[in-house]
Formats: C-alpha cells, sequence, structure tokens
C-alpha cells in the first residue's frame, strides 16, 4: 500500500507529511512524497531553464521533508510537472499507485482547523481517490499512530461503501472502530424536527451498524457506536470525546460523479470544528 503525500515546503506541507508518516506507520504502507512544478517559462528563462531551475528547488525541499521522515517509514519521493497543481497531484498519486492522497488543510477560505486553498478545494471536489486533510498545527503533533477511527454514517447512498473503508481501515491499523449516527436539526427538515421518532430511529440505525461492523471485524478490533445529538451538525459532533490521534472518516455528497470526491455540506460543517484529521472518501457509483 501507498500513500501520495502533496507536499509543499510550508508549515501546510509539513502538516501533511506529518499525518502521512502517522497514517503510514498505522497502516504499514509506504510514503510517496511528491511535489507538482508548474511549466511555465516565466519572465527571463526560457522553459528548459526555468524547469531545470524549480525541479533543483523542488529537489532540495524533497531532500528537507526526508530528514522529517522517521527511519521505520519507507519513503520515495517524485516531482511532477503540470499546467494544473489539482490535476497533477491526482495524475502523480496514480502514477505511484496510491490508496491515499494526504493534503495539509491550511490554505485558504477559513473552516476554523482546516483552511481550505484552491488547491485542496479541487481536490475535495474531483480526487478519485481518498483524501486525508490535516487540520493546522499536525505538525506539532506527538502522535505517532492513529488511536481510533470514527466513521460518521447516515442513510444514503454510499453509507456501506464508508463503512467498508472504516472497518478495513481497523483491521489494517488494529485500532477500535467508532460509529457515528448523526442526529441534528439543522440535518431535518422542518416537519420532522419535532418528531419524537427521530432519535428512536437514529439509535436502530447506530445498533444496525454496530451489528454489521462486529460482523466483519474480528473480536480483537473494538467497535461502538454512538448517537450525536444536537441543534446543529457543529454541536452534535463536537459533543463526542475526541482524543490525539483520532481520525474520522466521512463520505462524499450525493453530488459527487461516480468515483469521484465531493465534499458535502456535512462534513464540511464537522471541519469547522474538529481538530482532528478528516479522511473524505469517493463516491462508488
Amino acid at each position: 500500500m501507498k500513500i501520495y503525500v502533496a507536499y509543499l515546503a510550508t508549515d501546510g506541507g509539513r502538516d501533511a507529511l506529518t499525518l502521512g508518516v502517522m497514517l503510514a506507520r498505522s497502516l504499514g504502507a509506504e510514503l510517496a512524497v511528491g511535489m507538482v512544478v508548474p511549466p511555465d517559462t516565466g519572465a527571463a528563462l526560457t522553459a528548459g531553464d526555468f524547469e531545470e531551475v524549480i525541479t533543483d528547488a523542488a529537489d532540495d525541499w524533497l531532500a528537507d521533508a526526508r530528514h522529517l521522515i522517521p527511519d521505520d517509514v519507507a519513503v520515495s519521493t517524485h516531482i511532477g510537472i503540470y499546467d494544473s497543481t489539482t490535476e497533477g497531484i491526482i495524475a502523480e498519486a496514480e502514477r505511484v499507485g496510491a490508496a491515499l492522497i494526504v493534503a495539509g488543510g491550511s490554505g485558504g477560505g477559513l473552516l476554523a482547523n482546516f483552511t481550505l486553498g484552491s488547491v485542496v478545494n479541487g481536490l475535495i471536489h474531483s480526487a478519485p481517490l481518498p483524501l486525508a486533510l490535516a487540520p493546522r498545527g499536525t505538525r506539532e503533533s506527538s502522535v505517532t499512530s492513529v488511536r481510533s477511527i470514527t466513521a460518521a454514517l447516515g442513510t444514503g447512498p454510499g453509507a456501506d461503501e464508508l463503512l467498508d473503508v472504516a472497518v478495513a481501515g481497523c483491521q489494517r491499523a488494529h485500532v477500535p472502530l467508532r460509529l457515528v449516527s448523526l442526529v441534528a436539526l439543522d440535518l431535518m427538515p422542518s416537519r420532522r424536527r419535532a418528531d419524537p421518532d427521530a432519535l428512536a430511529e437514529a439509535a436502530a440505525h447506530a445498533q444496525e451498524l454496530l451489528d454489521n461492523a462486529r460482523a466483519r471485524l474480528p473480536e480483537t478490533v473494538a467497535v461502538e457506536s454512538v448517537v450525536a445529538t444536537g441543534p446543529s451538525v457543529e454541536e452534535a459532533v463536537s459533543g463526542l470525546d475526541w482524543q490525539p490521534g483520532d481520525v474520522i472518516v466521512a463520505g462524499s455528497s450525493r453530488l459527487a460523479a461516480p468515483r469521484r470526491l465531493f465534499l458535502g455540506s456535512t462534513a464540511a460543517k464537522m471541519m469547522r470544528v474538529l481538530a482532528v484529521p478528516m479522511i473524505v472518501v469517493p463516491r462508488e457509483m
């Protein structure tokens, strides 16, 4: 298994690298750390000269990145030259055979611990692979491996595929699985908000998820289900217990094209309040 880290010599890039190391160690994966540079001709350089200069600089940055990676994690480094950084990251991740892309969540429009720049924003609305987003400040964390995986599961299309991903991750990393069924008023139509059956339905859904996961996981992997309630997604998710080393897995919006990511409104709301890494999974069908 390979994990592609979209690296930049910035704080956000180092956040991504730190998360990549944590995931690689936990999943027994190899890191492929890559930089995508533009084929810009520059103002005073020929196209060939510019590419040589920028590639040499990328080589130096990647060499520095290697020094930040512990000896117990296998790593390779890659440079790609593409017109579009987003398309280049996707192409490079597919070229090296990665199962997951890791990017720094620090860069542009504010989402609390995640500030999504244009490149990451492009990835979360088009990538064909799961995308792990590192919150701002991940580089300063002392956590060395994943502690547990949380899966936020609804009842819509894609829930089964998301559960498959969460179960597989827990099996590979030998960590507990927490299944979350959200009951947030802002997710419900106004006519349903006062319905006393909503909580009972969520509890039944949580039990169904639990039974399904237990049937797939070995007895050595602990699994629990919880119902998160609140007037909003943000408050419901904030009410859960979060510890360093936790990772949350979320599905794509039903608006996503087949086998593509599309960050939905629920996942975006969770990102506003979470300080743990989020992995967004593409829609399968």
